[in-house]
């Protein structure tokens, strides 16, 4: 019965802990991109509006992306523990998130926050942009990314803070040290793994 939250800024391996965690806590992987591709691939009917706003070239609102996480909490595998990855965005979300839990009975367990030294997530990004071809990524832009992510997930982390259940780990270092650093944090809390950490395939961030 654990309830997650992964927050990590662009570079620091959140997407791949997440996979890893999930695997280990027994609990879906929820990640809001991926449930947006879902929807718009399979025609759903929050897909097409979806696919409306993208087309558009319009970010996604909070009110249609509570909606799709909504109903993605209500499947069969998702109530007995899930671990969200890039929602919630904003305290807005946060807010309706706590909504969703509340009239379920239930609250997040545990918020975990990867941090990661700046000038070593923007190297990070550079060779990855160099091996994927993307030369619009360059250190300026990478750097003004990070800005915009600690601009927009301070509110957050801080509301969360409050509440006592942030869980800080330091994201450099092998895949397996990290996934370990937060397995011990969230143990130190109760939250125990149920499986191996050490055979999950690796996700992009």
């Amino acid at each position: 019965m654990t309830r997650l939250l992964v927050i990590g800024p662009p570079g620091a391996g959140k997407g791949t802990q997440a996979v890893r965690l999930a695997e280990a806590f027994g609990i879906p992987a929820i990640s809001t991109g991926d449930i947006f591709r879902h929807n718009v691939k399979t025609e759903t009917e929050l897909g097409l509006k979806v696919k409306a706003f993208i087309e558009a070239g319009k970010y996604v609102p909070d009110s249609l992306t509570n909606e799709i996480v909504a109903d993605r909490l209500q499947e069969p595998d998702a109530l007995s523990g899930f671990l969200l990855d890039g929602y919630p965005r904003t305290t807005d979300q946060v807010l309706e998130l706590d909504r969703l839990l509340d009239a379920e009975g239930t609250s997040l367990d545990a918020v975990v926050q990867i941090v990661a030294d700046t000038d070593e997530v923007v190297a990070r990004l550079l060779k990855r942009a160099a091996e994927q071809g993307r030369a619009d990524d360059t250190a300026e832009v990478i750097r003004h990314r990070l800005d915009v992510y600690e601009e927009q997930t301070a509110p957050l982390i801080d509301l969360y803070d409050k509440r006592g259940v942030v869980v800080t780990v330091d994201g450099l270092g092998a895949v397996d040290q990290v996934t370990d650093r937060i397995v011990a944090a969230l143990a130190e809390r109760g939250l125990h793994a149920v499986g191996p950490t050490d055979n999950v395939a690796a996700a992009s961030a």
